[in-house]
This record gives C-alpha cells, structure tokens and sequence, in this order.
C-alpha cells in the first residue's frame, strides 16, 4: 500500500475497535478491549491509567510496535493492516517520534551524537538542519549540553536530549510512554513544559501515556482507561485555558 498522507481535515490518529490479547501458556490476557479514539492534527491528548490499565499496549499498538489481534490503526491516512514489517518500520521512522521513561540513551555517544544517530537510522537523504537543531536546542534548554554523554547529565537533561532526538526528524506526530516516570519533582515539570511548548510551537500532534493525573491535566484533552477499556473523557487544562 502507497504510503501517502491522507487530507488534513482527517484525524491524524484513528483506532476503531482495538483488542490486543496477548497468549501466557494456556491463559489469553486481554490488554485492550474494543478502543476506538480519534485525534485530530495539532491536539495533544494524554491517555491516563492505573499500571495494568492497557494504556501502554495501547501506546504500542498506535505506534504501529506490535499488531492489534482485531480492529484497525490508522496513521495519517495510511492503515498499519495493510502494511507489511519493512512498510511499517518505515511509517514509524518517518512519521512518529517516541518519548520513553527509560531514556535509551547511547552511552558511548554524546547528547548530540545521539541526536545524529537517530536522523541517520531515519534514512532520510537530506542533511541535517542545523538551524532546526540549535532551535531545538533553545526550546529544550540542552544548547550547553550536547557535547556530554548521558552519564554526564541530570535525568531531566537526558529526557530533553530524548525528546529532541524524536523531534529532529519532524515527525508529524510525538508519542510519550510515562516521559516523567524516572524524573523528580521539578524535572518532571520541566519536561512536560517542554512537551507542551513542541507540540504548540512545531505544530506536531502529542499524544502521552502517564498514570500521573497531574502530568494528564497539561493536555488539552484526557481520556481515561481502566481495565482496557475507555471510561472517561475530559478537557485538560490547555483546553480550559483556551
């Protein structure tokens, strides 16, 4: 299938009717149960639950890591059903950024030589923009940093570091697994500050995985989930601001 984008008047994200069921032995777990979500071009939407939830399946099935048993993912207009596993690598690295809890920081490499690696692994043709890094580098506050290897930096330099590494390829869209999961207090705020500035400056659509209610409240939309399923939506605190 033609990986081409679909209209922008479509949502950008679309799950309908999501179940993954994972085999342990002779007992199937069911991790996400019939979730169907749509999440337009621009928004930043964060998915909150308890650990055991689903949400993370669900993070992995939207970004396109692990196949849904039934039910359909659509990204940008392309459906993941209809891809095969060389097509799907590719409309991860080209269309998604992904913020983890766990940095996955190279530690033999420098902020920037971790940067420069994931444009690489990309495989996009183009240099690099420079321009777009230092800019990068403004936002995120890590301009003095780059020349450092991860164990030279603070947990809330090296998440910075992370998310520039996703957003240095322009992903259309950014997906974060618990990104203030192994941060304190005033790193945890810093780093949603950061998520909350790409996502309004770059224009790319945000969509975060946290069981932290607090880290939920920066989005402008909250869905809730509880035993695999959706239960709740609400507006967060940048749509009660608007």
């Amino acid at each position: 299938m033609a990986d081409v984008p679909s209209e922008s008047s479509s949502p950008i994200i679309l799950a309908e009717n999501l179940t993954k069921v994972y085999a342990a032995g002779r007992i199937q777990v069911t991790a996400v149960r019939g979730v169907s979500l749509s999440v337009e071009r621009g928004e930043f939407v964060a998915i909150v639950g308890p650990s055991g939830s689903g949400k993370s399946t669900l993070f992995y099935l939207l970004g396109a890591l692990t196949r849904a048993t039934e039910g359909r993912v659509v990204i940008d207009g392309v459906d993941f059903a209809a891809l095969n596993d060389a097509e799907r690598t590719r409309l991860r690295k080209h269309r998604i950024g992904f913020v983890f809890q766990r940095f996955n920081l190279l530690p033999t490499l420098s902020g920037l030589g971790n940067i420069e690696i994931a444009y690489t692994i990309s495989g996009r043709k183009e240099p690099m923009d420079r321009q777009y890094l230092d800019h990068l580098s403004e936002m995120l506050a890590i301009r003095g940093r780059l020349d450092h290897r991860p164990a030279e930096l603070s947990g809330g330099e090296q998440q910075r570091i992370a998310i520039a590494r996703a957003l240095i390829t322009r992903p259309a869209i950014v997906l974060a697994d618990e990104p203030t999961g192994n941060l304190d207090t005033t790193n945890s705020e810093a780093v949603l500050r950061m998520l909350q500035r790409s996502n309004r400056e770059l224009g790319q659509t945000t969509l975060m995985i946290t069981h932290n209610p607090d880290a939920a409240a920066i989005a402008g939309r909250i869905l809730h989930m509880r035993d695999g399923q959706m239960v709740k939506e609400e507006a967060g605190k940048a749509a009660l601001r608007s």
